[in-house]
């Protein structure tokens, strides 16, 4: 049974479809057949790389038996928390007196765009990083969004890294 909108705000559809999916024990590929989608783009979305449309919230709607629009809605909510987080993230930086500047040696660290090199940055402080400066980036970005993007990155180029995502992701 699908969950109430008001409960569910903010989560990516994805998360809700592949959560439902497994509760009743279907498979992606046996969903997508059922609404005449491809498994390519439900598999996109149950990885959170896509998002609902109109018409395939109309399709997933008639699938659960639950609202025309209740797959747009929680797509649309999604977007807009994912919005306020990039508003809020506009212009700040971290304490950069936690960090040392020896981390960034190949950019001007004054100049740094916590923003847009955000999956860099991430990364290479879990590669590098000391604890004071992991714990910085995952107060700093959040702890969803750093495992979100250490999720969808595979690095054993420094074994430190894995070493850091066991102790503090996990």
């Amino acid at each position: 049974m699908l969950p109430e909108l008001n409960r569910i705000k903010g989560i990516h559809p994805g998360a809700i479809l592949k959560r439902e999916l497994k509760a009743l024990g279907i498979k992606s590929n046996e969903m997508a057949a059922s609404v005449n989608e491809h498994k390519q783009t439900i598999s996109a979305i149950l990885n959170e790389r896509r998002g609902i449309t109109p018409r395939l919230s109309i399709k997933l709607a008639d699938y659960f038996r639950v609202e025309v629009d209740y797959f747009m809605c929680i797509q649309g909510c999604y977007e807009v928390n994912q919005e306020l987080e990039q508003q809020k993230m506009i212009g700040l930086t971290p304490n950069l007196k936690l960090f040392r500047k020896a981390l960034f040696w190949d950019t001007d660290f004054e100049k740094l765009d916590w923003e847009k090199m955000k999956s860099a940055i991430i990364l290479r402080i879990f590669e590098r990083g000391n604890e004071m400066e992991i714990q910085e980036i995952i107060s700093f970005y959040g702890h969803t969004a750093v495992n979100r993007i250490i999720q969808r990155t595979k690095n054993d180029f420094l074994p430190s890294f894995e070493e850091n995502v066991t102790k503090y992701l996990k």
